[in-house]
């Protein structure tokens, strides 16, 4: 038997990130905006957000150790996620931004409204909302793996378009699909 390929495939060097980067880039992911708030107000665009467990309701994020959300994440006992929609382009990058306002004043030019479970911010017009209190948090690298245990959650009716991110770009689920 021998195997038949249409596409060129080539190695990648696991030493140089941006290869490492480039075919990491090549899953596509949902694109989120992990919130804190208390006395440690803060956004990050994450696209490393995904359900851990059914039973318990669980979910995870990955966040760099660099990042200043880790500092606020690992002060914080609650934490949101909001899954963007196609066209909050805008909003992930907004959170994205590293020269954004920090504390409060961040939230100043995105829709948003507290949690009713935990009173972090939860952006306006997400896809899904999920209100997270910490429960285990893992090495990973570097990055930390924050686990949280669901209390709260709600999903737009009807489902908005996702918007996910794939090869250095965002994109549309449904475009995501035409592209295939």
């Amino acid at each position: 038997m021998s195997l038949v390929t249409t596409r060129t495939a080539e190695d990648v060097d696991l030493t140089d990130t941006r290869q490492l980067r480039g075919a990491f880039g090549a899953f596509a992911t949902g694109v989120s905006v992990v919130t804190v708030g208390g006395s440690s107000w803060r956004g990050m665009t994450a696209n490393s957000f995904t359900a851990l467990s059914l039973d318990p309701p669980l979910v995870l994020v990955c966040v760099g150790k660099e990042a200043v959300m880790h500092g606020s994440l690992t002060g914080a006992e609650d934490f949101s996620v909001s899954v963007l929609a196609a066209g909050q382009e805008d909003v992930a990058r907004h959170f994205a931004d590293p020269t954004r306002p920090s504390g409060l004043s961040q939230f100043a030019t995105v829709g948003w409204e507290p949690g009713r479970a935990t009173g972090a911010p939860l952006i306006a017009g997400a896809d899904a909302h999920f209100e997270c209190v910490r429960q285990e948090v893992y090495d990973g690298g570097d990055h930390t793996i924050f686990i949280g245990r669901v209390v709260a959650a709600r999903k737009r009716a009807p489902a908005a378009d996702t918007l996910v991110f794939r090869g250095g770009r965002f994109r549309g689920l449904a475009e995501e699909r035409e592209a295939a």
